[in-house]
């Protein structure tokens, strides 16, 4: 059994008391955490940016799973480094040089992630897997939280799972982000996932944020 990340969503947050709620997190077992970056072009949102993941950086020492949703991200990649990122994703839709822009991440000295929308083929990035840490598979249509998962999505986790083997990329990690919850959180592993990103069932859940993390653990020990 492949070892499962479970990385609580920030934009699901209440950023009032964001140091607090990550600290909230990590008293329940939370050392990943994913911050997005929406800048309203292109997708129709607008979230935090640098200086919030610089004071982020400031008061945790957990992982930052850094996921730009935004419009020309090579302009932004440096900044994002120097802010406190472990680990950038762009996306393969609105990156015009993918594979320039992936050894730039590597180059910055963090690890590079490359994302695909629900309507994104898995072979759209086959040429730049042997250059990228994560694959971040979108579970719904980027730009907002609290959505419903798109279970058709899934299947690319196993195909992405697939292609990583035959080329013998055995630590490349497989993300899903979007509607993750209690109930879908085992589908995703299942298919192929080993980073589970978690924003509304986390930080709106029905309990505690620490209750609502070990609900999720506990549906995925049960049903992974």
């Amino acid at each position: 059994m492949r070892s499962l990340t479970l990385a609580p969503s920030l934009l699901a947050a209440d950023f009032a008391r964001l140091g607090e709620e990550v600290a909230e997190c990590e008293e329940a077992g939370a050392s990943w955490f994913h911050f997005d970056v929406m800048d309203g072009h292109y997708v129709p949102n607008l979230s935090i940016g640098i200086p919030v993941l610089k004071s982020l950086r400031a008061v945790t020492r957990s992982f930052l799973d850094v996921h730009l949703m935004i419009d020309n991200p090579e302009i932004f990649l440096e900044p994002f480094a120097d802010a406190g990122a472990d680990l950038i994703t762009i996306h393969q839709e609105v990156s015009t040089h993918l594979h320039r822009d992936l050894h730039e991440i590597r180059r910055l000295g963090k690890k590079a992630g490359v994302a695909i929308n629900p309507a994104t083929s898995a072979s759209t990035i086959s040429e730049v897997l042997p250059f990228v840490d994560l694959v971040l598979i979108m579970t719904v249509n980027p730009g907002f939280g609290g959505q419903a998962f798109i279970h058709a999505a899934t299947r690319k986790a196993t195909r992405v799972r697939a292609m990583a083997d035959d080329l013998g990329l055995a630590d490349l990690h497989i993300e899903v982000d979007g509607g993750v919850g209690p109930e879908t959180a085992p589908v995703a592993a299942r298919a192929g996932a080993d980073v589970l990103v978690a924003g509304s069932s986390v930080f709106r859940g029905p309990g505690s944020i620490g209750q609502n993390y070990q609900a999720i653990w506990r549906a995925l020990e049960a049903g992974a």
